[in-house]
């Protein structure tokens, strides 16, 4: 590319897409690359602040801007997404289901850590709604030398790094426990606040049981729920350190592996995730009735994608868990 005088451009092939923000108003592409300029342009580009502007001149040991970032964009093309054409240089990826993102972290920080060259996504195991943008990428420069990019190219191949795990509609049971709530001294309103978060993932109920805090009562109604197919439990109830607080000794009585009891996540501390074959278990505390964000909310969408979550990532939950 060349610089020439915005008044000398007549004619000439626009390099890049050219930026004009309107406060208030607008802010967007005002001229596309391969663009050619035209004598009333000259004001506008002016008024743009613009004195001197590049012209397109065809290097084939570099890339152009555009080029360089579809190119970056195809290593997140992974299981569920699409790639919009670039605009202003940089391009953007989206879901095409509603679902949970995954990002090779790893693979990710080798990219951003090549010099001029830069990708930005959502976080890990953030829920996504069909069509919501998760990444974009682009390089700093105008024109890059083809080396930075080519080897960006070599980091993401055969890797995923981008994935969008579609939510599987599973079958709920809801388990509620407590003296209290069983023999009608209180009123349940546990049930429709776990009812209401896990129709956001397309999970629906198949059955609800109240249980006293017998912990063989608590089993068998565990036990019932999954005869009659549920493929996700959830317990509310009875989940502190009291006497009568036995519903973590029924969870892990029935379930055949136990994730935690207990998390590094406040509201939520007293969370407990077990599985029966792969069937998750999920013990609820207190918190999950009466606070906006907790363990909950973070787990629920990874239950939803049936994403199966091992012991360290409860344990790394630590670094931003205070909610």
């Amino acid at each position: 590319m060349k610089t020439v005088k915005v008044q000398d451009a007549i004619g000439q092939v626009l390099c890049h897409d050219m930026t004009q923000i309107i406060p208030g108003v607008s802010k967007g592409a005002r001229f596309r690359k391969g663009h050619i300029i035209k004598e009333e342009d000259i004001p506008v580009l002016l008024s743009m602040g613009k004195e001197n502007i590049f012209i397109y001149e065809y290097d084939e040991s570099k890339y152009h801007e555009n080029e360089a970032a579809k190119h970056l964009g195809q290593l997140g093309m992974g299981e569920n997404i699409y790639m919009k054409d670039p605009v202003e240089g940089k391009v953007d990826l989206f879901s095409s289901v509603d679902g949970l993102l995954k990002v090779n972290v790893e693979i990710l920080n080798k990219i951003n850590s090549i010099p001029e060259i830069m990708m930005a996504t959502k976080l890990t195991n953030t829920p996504i709604k069909k069509d919501g943008k998760i990444a974009g990428t682009r390089v700093i420069p105008l024109v890059i030398n083809r080396e930075p990019v080519d080897k960006a190219v070599v980091i993401g191949k055969d890797q995923e790094l981008l994935k969008i795990l579609p939510y599987q509609n599973l079958k709920a049971g809801l388990v509620t426990t407590g003296n209290e709530v069983y023999y009608g001294r209180i009123e349940d309103k546990f049930t429709d606040v776990i009812r209401n978060k896990m129709k956001r993932y397309g999970m629906t109920e198949i059955g609800q049981e109240n249980s006293t805090d017998d912990k063989e009562m608590i089993k068998e109604k565990i036990e019932l729920l999954i005869e009659k197919g549920a493929e996700i439990i959830f317990c509310s109830g009875g989940m502190s350190v009291d006497p009568d607080d036995n519903t973590p000794g029924a969870i892990g009585e029935v379930a055949d592996h136990i994730i935690t009891y207990g998390s590094p996540v406040l509201p939520g501390a007293m969370f407990m995730l077990a599985y029966l074959g792969e069937i998750p278990i999920v013990g609820l505390p207190g918190c999950v009735m009466y606070s906006g964000k907790t363990i909950f909310d973070l787990i629920l969408p990874r239950l939803a994608a049936k994403d199966k979550i091992q012991r360290e990532e409860i344990c790394d939950m630590g670094h931003g868990g205070l909610l």
